[in-house]
């Protein structure tokens, strides 16, 4: 057995079950996803079937995601040390039952891969986007994955490909799964038309509006009415439509925002800027992690 098998067995207790769920997943990443994105699909078509919610709920809280900022994408990329913060504080940044845990062991091994759901879905150029960061999912990917185009990369490669891909309007997330150890890892470059995750949150608030796959940032956008020039680049990048236009002038709508930040990376008159809002949750900032009492960094 593979030094990497070992370490996923390790990581999931040594429970069968959930290591040949995790085996499978990332082994047959692309067959996968393409169940899950004809179930999404479906959805559409049941949103008036209320109960849908309850095994909704209980999908999502084994699969999901945090939307990151680029200043928190920018400080994972930046570790030096392992991290470990295992608490049920953590729901309070992630905000689910099973898999909250933020776990990066040896965070400088990263390699990425073909993103199953473009690969599910319409053809894309850009396809080698998913992010795995840590040693252990590293190298099971970059051993058990080579027909996605598992390729070792940097930090700084890491970050730059964030930036490549949020420049073409790319929400990035953090992904936490059961089949993962209930702990993130997984980071996603997500155009919202290609994403499974994205998707089904918008189909399932139609069902329940507290029911979604993909949670906010923990940032609200601060507007300055006055450096605003009513450019609607924002809107453009605004997949929530949290930035709209009316009457010729830009507003913001704060119970849309995600605080996902590409609205703020479009603004060329620096009319706006990301800040932590209580009612948005709590950040997945990596500095603060420590400081705020919430969880403990075992190094």
């Amino acid at each position: 057995m593979k030094q990497s098998t070992k370490s996923i067995l390790r990581k999931h207790g040594y429970r069968i079950d959930k290591f040949i769920h995790h085996y499978v997943y990332f082994v047959f990443y692309h067959k996968y996803i393409s169940v899950a994105v004809h179930l999404i699909k479906s959805l559409r078509y049941m949103t008036w079937i209320k109960p849908l919610r309850f095994p909704l709920k209980a999908m999502y809280n084994r699969y999901h995601a945090k939307i990151l900022s680029f200043d928190d994408v920018q400080k994972i990329f930046q570790l030096d040390e392992s991290v470990s913060v295992i608490s049920e504080e953590n729901k309070k940044i992630i905000p689910f039952k099973y898999a909250h845990d933020i776990i990066f062991n040896d965070p400088e091994h990263i390699v990425v891969i073909d993103c199953p759901c473009k690969k599910a879905l319409p053809p894309y150029e850009s396809v080698n986007c998913c992010i795995g960061v840590g040693k252990d999912l590293s190298d099971f990917w970059f051993e058990h994955c080579d027909k996605y185009n598992a390729r070792k990369i940097s930090q700084q490669e890491a970050l730059e490909l964030v930036k490549e891909f949020r420049s073409t309007g790319h929400v990035t997330q953090a992904f936490f799964k059961v089949a993962t150890g209930g702990s993130t890892g997984v980071i996603c470059n997500c155009l919202p038309e290609s994403c499974i995750s994205l998707q089904a949150s918008e189909i399932t608030r139609k069902i329940n509006p507290d029911l979604k796959q993909s949670v906010s940032s923990g940032y609200a956008v601060q507007k300055n009415d006055d450096r605003c020039v009513s450019c609607g680049d924002c809107c453009e990048y605004c997949y929530y439509e949290a930035m709209t236009m009316k009457n010729g002038l830009v507003l913001y709508s704060f119970d849309h925002c995600m605080g996902c930040g590409l609205c703020v990376e479009q603004c060329a008159s620096g009319a706006l800027k990301l800040y932590p809002h209580e009612d948005k949750g709590v950040p997945l900032d990596m500095d603060k992690l420590g400081g705020n009492h919430l969880v403990e960094i075992k190094r």
